[in-house]
């Protein structure tokens, strides 16, 4: 079993950053594919980063540049840098993890984390 929380959500203004994090039970890329997810009120769930089987980050279009994630394995944690935040990034952020070596796909997500609100206000 693959247990996720998130913390670091919060309240900032346009241009400021914040970081995430989730705490994992288990952070071993060769088995899982981790990521970040978001979705805002009337909006679809959105892909925001992972990091694919290779260690390799991955990140949508509308925060390239601006995001960064990264794991650190000693303390199984993953991170999300968020810099230059703009108010379309307003969403509930969730950890979430593919297991068994499946495509890093939504729809092969095993485990979520219970999300994390930003608000980016203008």
């Amino acid at each position: 079993q693959v247990q996720l929380r998130e913390a670091g959500g919060g309240s900032v203004q346009t241009g400021g950053s914040l970081r995430l994090s989730c705490a994992a039970s288990i952070l071993d890329y060769s088995q899982y594919c981790m990521g970040w997810f978001r979705q805002a009120p009337g909006k679809t769930r959105e892909e925001v980063a992972f990091i694919d089987y290779a260690g390799n980050p991955n990140y949508g279009d509308s925060v390239k540049g601006r995001f960064t994630i990264s794991g650190d394995t000693a303390s199984n944690t993953l991170y999300l840098q968020m810099n230059n935040l703009k108010p379309e990034d307003t969403a509930m952020y969730t950890c979430a993890a593919v297991v068994g070596r499946a495509d890093c796909r939504e729809e092969n997500i095993g485990y979520w984390g219970q999300g994390t609100q930003v608000t980016v206000s203008s």
